[in-house]
């Protein structure tokens, strides 16, 4: 006995109610590839795409047409790393979108010569497990989390 199936032929498929909203592509899709073997999570943050390893936070990737110049890789950090950070990123700086001289967040600008190279350093430095955040998906406190190994 076959199935019976819905005859919906009398939807209107040009309404824009039934109409499918498009993904954004990712932005900078090469860093996910990357980091690839964490099995990183993916969720929209401040219209940016942000990417956590076990519940943490790592990067941001930022490709928006309106102030590029905080377009790039954002690095979940802290200031008492900044130092450390700039001898490896030497064109990393802060975010200025988020107003402030300096922030916890530092941004790997798009526009640099090094670009991707100094992403893909992010992204090594990410696999060992030397670049993560403090900040955690969520809200509770971090100590009842589980540490990343």
């Amino acid at each position: 006995m076959s199935k019976s199936r819905r005859n919906t032929s009398f939807l209107p498929l040009d309404d824009a109610r039934f109409t499918v909203k498009q993904r954004k592509p990712v932005p900078h899709e090469f860093v996910l590839d990357a980091i690839a073997p964490l099995s990183p999570m993916t969720r929209p943050m401040f219209g940016c795409l942000a990417i956590y390893v076990q519940d943490k936070i790592v990067l941001i990737l930022r490709d928006k047409r309106e102030q590029t110049a905080d377009n790039g890789v954002w690095l979940a950090t802290t200031e008492e790393h900044h130092q450390s950070l700039r001898r490896e990123f030497p064109n990393m700086r802060s975010i200025r979108v988020l107003g402030k001289k300096v922030t916890g967040w530092q941004v790997l600008p798009a526009d640099t010569t090094d670009f991707e190279q100094a992403a893909q350093h992010a992204c090594d430095l990410v696999l060992a497990g030397i670049l993560e955040s403090e900040r955690y998906r969520g809200h509770g406190d971090p100590q009842d989390r589980r540490p990343r190994r």
